[in-house]
């Protein structure tokens, strides 16, 4: 759990890193891509212990748990701070239990239905703030990080009902495999290459979103996905608790504004995550 929240706490910044040099969209492919290049080779390994009957969760797995958050992050932090992106990352939880609920039947209460409306409004009061002109971000992208939530806890209650019985390696083999693969098709269709040739600061952020695939994406799911099997999809999903706080110190050592509300938007969140845990 500690060093999945460094891994992923530190994800928000190398992304902005990227950003500096290439598109979103080439950010998102060369992440996917990159991890998928790394997986392939065990796919192939462990291809006889795939349930291919099951590709459908894999490919739902694949597309909520990295491709769609991917590209939804990288856009999202053109227009916000990377900080304001971990924090709003920390809903994770709360749409776990609630997709758990309406999907999966999973057990409700009221403590849960309580902790998941306080967590919600601390996410509402920053989206509102940034509205307003405060927190130095757009309202309309940090949208963008919650429906990337929103995605997560699809794909984490997916492993915890419906693939729960595989390696947690194979999953993620798979599942990246299904998504990168396109992905890194795509990127060559743009002007990445141009990009790395003519660019002289290239060769570094392309570093930085190597250390964001093998890292952010690859062990990180690999670890994520061994947590969610231990445990239960939303205890895994605690991680959130940590995440943030990595996140914020990384934007405040890069010289992003931090405010007070984004503490206060925190503690909401996470009070509300903590509630619906109990």
């Amino acid at each position: 759990m500690a060093a999945l929240s460094l891994v992923w706490g530190s994800s928000y910044i190398l992304i902005k890193r990227g950003l500096a040099v290439f598109s979103p969209d080439q950010v998102a492919s060369l992440r996917l891509g990159i991890t998928a290049l790394s997986l392939w080779p065990v796919l192939v390994i462990r291809w006889r212990l795939v349930d291919w009957r099951r590709a459908h969760w894999l490919l739902i797995v694949g597309l909520c748990g990295s491709g769609i958050p991917a590209f939804l992050f990288a856009n999202a932090q053109t227009r916000i701070s990377s900080a304001m992106a971990g924090i709003l990352n920390s809903l994770t939880p709360l749409f776990t239990l609630l997709l758990g609920v309406l999907l999966f039947r999973a057990a409700a209460s009221w403590a849960k239905i309580a902790g998941v409306l306080i967590g919600l409004s601390g996410a509402i009061l920053l989206v509102y703030i940034t509205s307003e002109g405060g927190l130095g971000g757009s309202a309309l992208f940090s949208m963008l990080v919650v429906i990337a939530t929103i995605c997560y806890a699809a794909s984490v209650n997916t492993v915890g009902f419906k693939l729960r019985d595989l390696d947690s390696i194979t999953i993620s083999a798979a599942s990246f495999a299904m998504v990168g693969t396109p992905a890194l098709i795509y990127l060559f269709t743009t002007d990445f290459v141009d990009i790395l040739q003519h660019n002289p600061h290239a060769a570094e952020a392309l570093g930085y979103i190597f250390l964001l695939a093998i890292f952010g994406t690859v062990l990180g799911s690999v670890f994520f996905f061994i947590l969610v099997k231990w445990t239960n999809p939303v205890f895994s999903s605690m991680v959130s608790y940590v995440a943030p706080i990595i996140s914020i110190m990384w934007g405040f050592s890069d010289g992003e504004s931090i405010s007070l509300w984004h503490f206060f938007g925190l503690a909401l969140i996470l009070s509300g995550v903590y509630l619906a845990k109990k």
